[in-house]
């Protein structure tokens, strides 16, 4: 079931305009004034300034946001995140094991439904919005400090109402011993709904943590879903960082991840895109210090209308760093791709080793495929490459796997599921790396 009316742009920012009036208030809660800080009165001043992205925008070249804006929406209050079930919320958990737990409904933490087993001494949670008055030093320092509000609109967006998601601090010394599993849930049971969680993960000098943001789409209406995530590896920590998406087909999604990384630390991340009707990630890494590893893994696999766009973005902005992106697609039915892959090394990063690929597989020739590699190199003393295939299933190994008695819907299967599995192995969680595999080969074994 869908519902939608003849918005435009114009329209659809109006009605976020009214809702942030509504925001400030605070009728959503309790009918008493918001204060808002300075820095989210200024992250609205730029909202109602910046236009939304049409195709006419570089960066928007490939994904039109008309079948988004189209769609009129609702926000929801704590009170409707609160209707979701656990068992309701059930079917939408991956078997994670012994691991702390939080989830978000629409945006807002449900409490009821999480579970924190890490000692406080190791791993520090509060919802955004309270955050602000006990970790003021960590949100003064890092809170959107990194996320580009200014710039883009739905950033800014997301910071002017900044009042649910994550906060997440691992103190100095510590090894998160138990991952943290974010689902957030978006609760489109009762009508098109927008959800808006916005996260920030700090990680303390000689730390370690992993984190996991599984995205889900409950009920057949329209949702939409603008999140923000900042993650901060302070000196020679690590972080791992999950981002799973497996949403139904009326789910709209436009994630923004940004990471800042201090010296000798690292940080890997590994984005899944399963399903949804406009999916848009933003990677953007900051290598602010010497020292510093980043991987950046991806795989999409695609098929009905979903649409997917990568944007991926390393700045290398200090001298002896490494970088390491890998991103592969496949596609299928009437399913469109898109990877903009950017590599930056400015003029003081000399001795700078950065790498980035890009592959695919089209399997239909309704499905298509966009990738733009792309390396900016201010610096003479480094080692850089960029490459990108697009191609079909190899003929001649489908033939190989025919001749050895397995179907072609099996053999295809068993490709696919090879080619994806350079993504896959770099998945070090094993309920992760079940959950996407069982996704996956569920998908490609249908009627096989």
């Amino acid at each position: 079931m869908t519902t939608t009316s003849t918005m435009d742009k114009a329209d659809f920012k109006s009605k976020l305009l009214t809702h942030f009036d509504t925001f400030q208030r605070g009728a959503a809660q309790d009918n008493s004034p918001r204060t808002l800080s300075a820095l989210q009165q200024d992250a609205f001043q730029h909202f109602r300034t910046l236009d939304l992205p049409t195709t006419r925008h570089e960066e928007w070249k490939y994904t039109n946001l008309r079948n988004l804006l189209q769609n009129d929406f609702s926000f929801a209050t704590a009170r409707e995140a609160s209707a979701l079930s656990a068992a309701e919320l059930a079917p939408h958990l991956m078997e994670h094991g012994d691991a702390n737990v939080l989830v978000f409904v629409n945006g807002f933490y449900r409490r009821d439904l999480s579970n924190l087993v890490s000692p406080v001494e190791e791993l520090h949670v509060e919802n955004i919005g309270q955050a602000r008055e006990k970790y003021t030093e960590a949100i003064d320092k890092y809170f959107a400090r990194v996320a580009d509000y200014q710039k883009d609109v739905f950033t800014a967006m997301n910071t002017a109402i900044s009042d649910n998601g994550a906060f997440i601090f691992v103190p100095a010394n510590k090894v998160l011993q138990k991952p943290v599993y974010l689902y957030f849930i978006t609760d489109a049971t009762r009508g098109n709904v927008v959800s808006q969680p916005r996260n920030l993960y700090v990680l303390g000098r000689n730390s370690q943590a992993t984190f996991v943001e599984s995205f889900r789409t409950a009920g057949e209406y329209i949702g939409f879903t603008n999140v923000v995530t900042e993650v901060v590896t302070q000196e020679n920590a690590v972080a791992e960082y999950y981002k799973i998406q497996n949403e139904t087909a009326n789910a709209h999604h436009i994630g923004t991840t940004q990471a800042l990384q201090g010296r000798d630390s690292k940080f890997s991340s590994t984005t899944i895109s399963l399903s949804g009707s406009l999916i848009r990630n933003n990677l953007n890494i900051v290598i602010d210090a010497e020292n510093c590893e980043s991987n950046l893994y991806g795989l999409y696999v695609l098929n009905g209308k979903t649409h997917v766009d990568n944007h991926t973005l390393v700045d290398h902005a200090r001298p002896h760093s490494y970088s390491n992106e890998l991103y592969k697609g496949i596609l299928d039915g009437k399913s469109t791709g898109v990877f903009n892959g950017k590599i930056m090394v400015r003029p003081d990063a000399q001795k700078t080793n950065a790498f980035q690929t890009n592959r695919n597989i089209v399997l239909s020739p309704e499905a298509a495929m966009n990738t733009k590699p792309q390396l900016e190199i201010f610096a003479d003393d480094v080692k850089c490459s960029h490459g990108a295939t697009t191609g079909q299933l190899d003929e001649e190994m489908l033939f190989y796997l025919r001749s050895r008695g397995i179907g072609q819907k099996a053999a295809k299967a068993l490709l696919m599921q090879a080619f994806a599995g350079d993504v896959l192995n770099h998945i070090r969680l094993e309920p992760v790396r079940n959950y996407v595999e069982n996704v996956i080969q569920n998908r490609f074994h249908t009627n096989a």
